[in-house]
């Protein structure tokens, strides 16, 4: 078991230094000129170079790839071409605002996807079991943006309870919970239906199991049958599919953060492409790059735990 999680630690490592290389020389071969872009069409040629060494963009890319990278680990992500200000602090703040939204989100998804999903497979043939599935599709139809502009008319404008845009850091408290409650049932509403879907096929799959059978005909009753066997072996393939919706939702939460001016990630990348400022996108996109591998990884080192048979197989 040891072994497999060391190779998988070195495939994580692989896959970031691969996704590197792909980010950096990606963006670097864009078209377009960040200097140009910044001082626009009347700058003189002599202006727009002054700019390009001050930036560094004239060296060759490998070099500028280099340095990057080093100061990407150890801090240090450079200097913003707009603001002329360090990239590091103004990418973490955006980053822990981004991450207590989606973790929000992951919650409520969570708490939606786990009660309706196990319903709906244990009352499969009966109306309501129909009903939780038929909720769910619905779910999964309904895009990001208009669930959060239907909370706010609903809980902002017509109710008046909840605010309707803005962000208060942790330690404000309730303040906090009143400005995350929306954006985070928005970003968990969509992804919640999803992941029910998933858990009802996980736990129907569970239910036709060759123990599940014999531990109903050892006397179990159906209900604690599923909570004694079932649901460790149905939360295998949920964890594994919770991985990958958390990178639907850091890509949810880049709409969210617009529709309710919340300043994380999102909003900041925004503005990063709209001023060509390619050092700040990035370190943003290696942040969420890093962020989903790692959170793979995690999953991939948890499953054996889980489910006891993947460390024989591993």
């Amino acid at each position: 078991m040891l072994l497999n999680a060391l190779r998988r630690v070195g495939v994580f490592a692989l896959t970031v230094f691969v996704a590197s290389l792909v980010v950096f020389f990606l963006l670097g071969v864009l078209p377009g000129d960040p200097a140009r872009a910044q001082l626009g069409l009347q700058a003189s040629e002599e202006q727009v170079q002054a700019l390009r060494e001050q930036l560094g963009v004239d060296r060759p890319l490998p070099v500028r790839y280099l340095e990057w990278i080093t100061g990407f680990f150890t801090g240090d992500m450079g200097v913003s071409y707009a603001s002329r200000s360090p990239v590091g602090p103004q990418v973490l703040d955006a980053l822990q605002v981004t991450l207590l939204l989606v973790l929000g989100g992951i919650g409520v998804a969570v708490l939606i996807a786990l009660p309706l999903g196990i319903l709906a497979a244990v009352r499969h043939h009966r109306p309501d079991g129909t009903l939780f599935s038929g909720l769910s599709q619905l779910g999964i139809s309904i895009p990001n943006f208009l669930a959060g502009l239907l909370l706010i008319a609903v809980f902002s404008v017509a109710l008046g309870w909840l605010p309707s845009g803005g962000w208060q850091p942790p330690v404000a408290g309730v303040d906090f919970l009143r400005h995350i409650a929306l954006p985070a049932l928005a970003l968990g509403l969509v992804n919640g239906a999803i992941l029910a879907r998933y858990t009802r096929a996980a736990v129907l799959e569970v239910m036709r199991e060759d123990f599940m059978r014999t531990a109903r005909a050892k006397g179990l009753k159906p209900g604690a049958a599923l909570v004694r066997h079932g649901l460790r072996n149905a939360l295998v393939p949920v964890v594994t599919v919770t991985s990958i919706e958390f990178a639907n939702l850091i890509i949810g939460a880049v709409v969210i953060e617009t529709v309710f001016v919340i300043p994380g990630l999102g909003s900041t990348l925004i503005r990063a492409v709209a001023n060509r400022d390619l050092i700040m996108i990035q370190s943003i996109v290696m942040c969420v790059v890093i962020l989903v591998l790692l959170v793979n990884l995690l999953v991939d080192l948890l499953r054996p735990v889980i489910d006891p048979r993947l460390r024989i197989a591993s």
